[in-house]
């Protein structure tokens, strides 16, 4: 007979259990307060730093809200919750270059799904905040600071047309994981022009309704984008 191995948990993974399920069973509300940590020892049967460990990977969850001097309160999880608690991850896959190129990938994946979301769903009131934000990045061109500043903001308002707030959560966290490669792309020269080019194209299909030329004019900058890094990359390397 084969022998299986029984891991014994931690105390804490028990006590965070015995809590999700509380939360989950409606016991505590949203907006309710847990019990204090020492009810909670004498609930539980544990020691203090279980149950702050159990609280904290609540808190990491998003199933609640630990304020100094406050007991915990139970909290709805938001997209933008679920997405730092992957921050770390991201960055450790950051720190080689097959990384960048996954987490490269993935925004063209869902940058193209997006643009061709907005060409297909974008109201006037959507196409004329876009044009505004394309006004302004053209404006800031030989100042960087201010051009990345206006680059962010075309690309949040585009995420904001089909109003989903998940795509706007992905957009937020991708401009963090991302600050690295926009840093030294913006350091190639003519990036800014360019950037700015593929910023009317896209501006332009989302205008006509166009799909398809939203997503090619999207796939372009991205690229685009990925060549200025790798570029820059390289001459730092090679001296």
């Amino acid at each position: 007979m084969q022998r299986e191995t029984i891991t014994r948990r931690r105390l804490s993974d028990e006590v965070l259990d015995r809590l999700e399920g509380l939360i989950h069973s409606g016991e505590f509300g949203l907006g309710d307060q847990l019990p204090s940590e020492r009810d909670l020892m004498e609930r539980f049967g544990v020691g203090r730093p279980s149950v702050r460990e159990a609280l904290f990977s609540l808190q990491k969850m998003g199933l609640v809200a630990i304020t100094s001097g406050e007991r915990a309160r139970v909290t709805k999880p938001t997209p933008e919750t679920v997405l730092n608690g992957l921050t770390g991850t991201v960055r450790h896959m950051l720190t080689d270059a097959q990384g960048v190129r996954h987490l490269q990938e993935a925004r063209l994946f869902f940058e193209i799904g997006l643009a061709r979301d907005a060409a297909l769903q974008a109201a006037d009131e959507d196409i004329t905040r876009l044009e505004k934000a394309l006004t302004e990045n053209r404006e800031t061109m030989g100042n960087m600071e201010a051009f990345e500043r206006t680059d962010v903001t075309f690309h949040y308002v585009l995420a904001e047309i089909p109003r989903n707030p998940v795509f706007v959560a992905i957009h937020e966290a991708v401009v963090g994981w991302l600050t690295e490669q926009r840093n030294i792309s913006l350091r190639d020269h003519g990036v800014a022009e360019s950037a700015y080019e593929w910023h009317a194209r896209i501006f332009q299909a989302v205008a006509d309704h166009d799909v398809d030329a939203a997503e090619q004019a999207m796939r372009g900058h991205l690229d685009d984008v990925a060549q200025h890094y790798w570029r820059v990359k390289e001459r730092a390397e090679t001296g």
